[in-house]
């Protein structure tokens, strides 16, 4: 009977708000409890309740709760975006700035170590050692890697690199760099962070044509 009653109070509380706004919740709720108790500790009760939303919203809205952690990864995707770009036209980004500032993101935002129970590890890696993640890392990959291509593709025509498979540099530069991370983020100290850095920025550049010493 109690638990009929609260069911209610949540539904009540879910018609206040509009469908992008139960959304928000959810995608909030969510972020803050998969963070603290993990995927697979949190149900979609546990989302509904902190978001103030009938458990039916959230498959409304988003199917499971693993289309939820996708989402979730496409927002990290796209935060990482905005830290890539910072604003500056993309035919001016090249690898000596986007790649470190890819490091700092990471650095500074550990929601998918802290989601996928991975921590300090990112990438591949983390997700052939925690499946459950595999939802987070697909759409994260993907929402960056479409970002990589386009801006690669801006920023050779505008420098007159030509030859390069786009596409295919995008998904191997996705790679490097979250093999990068894992070791600039497990370094024992400011030195190897550096060399994790320079080493990762000169493989990126000569592979993707880039003139040396520009």
């Amino acid at each position: 009977m109690a638990t009929r009653a609260l069911d209610a109070r949540v539904d009540t509380r879910s018609r206040r708000y509009d469908p992008a706004e139960t959304r928000q919740r959810v995608l909030a709720a969510a972020n803050m409890l998969f963070s603290s108790r993990g995927f697979s500790n949190t149900g979609t009760a546990d989302i509904a309740r902190e978001a103030e939303v009938s458990e039916g919203s959230i498959f409304y809205h988003f199917g499971s709760k693993k289309n939820l952690l996708a989402e979730l990864g496409r927002s990290y995707g796209e935060a990482m975006i905005v830290a890539m770009q910072q604003g500056d036209a993309l035919e001016t980004l090249e690898p000596g700035i986007i790649i470190p500032r890819v490091f700092e993101f990471c650095a500074t935002n550990n929601m998918w170590e802290v989601i996928t129970g991975s921590e300090c590890e990112v990438g591949v890696l983390a997700a052939t050692k925690n499946p459950e993640g595999e939802p987070f890392y697909k759409a994260s990959k993907e929402t960056t890697t479409d970002w990589i291509t386009h801006q690669m593709e801006v920023a050779f025509a505008y420098r007159g690199i030509t030859g390069i498979d786009v596409p295919m540099a995008a998904s191997f530069t996705h790679h490097v760099v979250g093999d990068a991370i894992e070791l600039y983020l497990t370094a024992p100290d400011d030195a190897v962070r550096e060399r994790v850095v320079k080493e990762t920025v000169r493989f990126v550049r000569a592979a993707c044509g880039y003139p040396t010493g520009t």
